[in-house]
């Protein structure tokens, strides 16, 4: 099973604010979802070349010199009950490695210790400024991969959130920024949104695995869409905590944070997003 995906995500931001937002919003994240042996453990997060990459996008352009991410994921309750009845003790952990070349990254999710070559998730996102969504193919897949794409639109403000993710402090709808001025976002936010940018998401999965292709299939494609929607609410209405932030400051938050999750993993209580 191969599904490709592109999320497009128009938010009120530059794409230079958007770099800041991101990296701070998974610091934070990251911390929400870490707790009680589950969570984020962070191994990378050191800068690379392109020598050292050696990866190349779809038109063949090596991916250039920027941060490089390896993180390990202990999941457990945040995947669905019939692949924890079925997989081993131990194996419910996928690995991240991300090459980020802002305003280009690729993330590959694996789980080399159990399905190994069976699973992948791959995530290529372009961040365009100026943008309301509406390049036709930005990551320049050749005609058969691009028959192939199914086209997602988020809309941050408007798109239903359910009950266990919604909170109101991370509503679009009524959050205002006391830095910027931007927000709250009305139901035709888009018209008048100024800065704007998109966030183009390619969402590669290939999937194997006899007799779950179908539920595996079905949980993939609500649960990018899930994700995608709930980090970009956070990324918008906390705005207020990144705005100014330097990239120097990112990386303090980082380095921080990495010290944060460790101890949350051993220490805390389960906490953040369930599958179920």
């Amino acid at each position: 099973m191969v599904l490709i995906k592109e999320f497009r995500i128009v938010l009120p931001m530059t794409v230079e604010e958007y770099q800041v937002a991101q990296l701070y919003s998974v610091a934070e994240a990251s911390k929400n979802e870490t707790g009680g042996g589950e969570g984020i453990e962070v191994i990378h997060n050191e800068p690379y070349t392109q020598e050292e990459c050696g990866q190349s996008m779809y038109d063949g352009t090596q991916i250039k010199d920027g941060q490089y991410t390896h993180k390990i994921f202990h999941l457990a309750s945040k995947v669905p009950a019939f692949i924890r009845w079925l997989a081993p003790k131990g194996s419910l952990e996928v690995h991240e490695k991300a090459w980020n070349a802002y305003p280009f990254c690729r993330t590959v999710v694996t789980n080399p210790d159990y399905m190994r070559e069976n699973f992948e998730i791959k995530i290529e996102s372009w961040h365009i400024a100026d943008d309301m969504g509406e390049l036709e193919n930005v990551h320049k897949l050749p005609p058969e991969l691009l028959a192939k794409r199914e086209v997602i639109r988020i809309d941050i403000a408007n798109d239903p959130v359910g009950n266990k993710d919604y909170k109101r402090e991370e509503d679009p709808k009524l959050f205002h920024s006391e830095k910027t001025g931007r927000g709250p976002l009305t139901n035709d936010w888009k018209k008048a949104a100024r800065p704007v940018m998109c966030a183009y998401k390619l969402v590669t999965v290939r999937f194997k695995w006899f007799g779950l292709q179908n539920r595996v299939e079905k949980f993939i494609q609500t649960g990018e869409r899930r994700i995608f929607t709930n980090f970009h609410r956070q990324v918008f209405c906390w705005i207020d905590k990144w705005y100014g932030l330097s990239m120097e400051d990112i990386r303090a938050i980082e380095e921080k944070t990495k010290k944060e999750l460790d101890k949350k993993r051993q220490d805390g209580e389960v906490c953040g997003t369930t599958a179920d």
